[in-house]
């Protein structure tokens, strides 16, 4: 029988986690971030860019040799302060900076790779926003239990 609770984290929750906790402690994307890291999972009411939002994230089974991993695109998209694309390139480029291959503890996970695939800025036609949008590639290996 097994508890919810012992079960490991899902990979692509726990990767994003481990993100969420190197850039939100960082004082210098807080600072070109407005004060402080805002990253969120669905974009906040009323809130003033610089921020960012999780995008679009594939996970996908590489399992070997009874190993469980798993390989993983995921985006984080920074909305620009109105009339500044820099800005959001600039906090863009700490974040790459910080997550190019660090060494990230997911939780139930080992993380083997952590790159910066790319990093883009578009503008958006109908608002006129800009946002810089890093795309990262991972591959995680489920740590086994006791």
């Amino acid at each position: 029988m097994s508890d919810a609770l012992s079960l490991p984290a899902n990979p692509l929750l726990a990767l994003r986690a481990a993100i969420l906790t190197v850039l939100s402690g960082d004082a210098e994307l807080g600072r070109l971030m407005g004060g402080e890291v805002r990253i969120h999972d669905e974009p906040p009411r009323g809130a003033a860019p610089v921020y960012a939002l999780f995008g679009p994230a594939e996970m996908r089974d590489d399992s070997v040799d009874g190993a469980l991993r798993h390989t993983h695109r995921l985006g984080l998209i920074l909305f620009a302060r109105p009339g500044s694309s820099r800005s959001a390139i600039e906090a863009a480029g700490r974040a790459a900076a910080l997550l190019h291959e660090a060494l990230l503890s997911p939780a139930g996970h080992a993380l083997s790779v952590l790159r910066v695939e790319s990093l883009a800025c578009t503008r958006d036609e109908r608002s006129g926003e800009t946002r810089a949008i890093l795309t990262l590639q991972a591959v995680t290996e489920r740590l086994p239990t006791s």
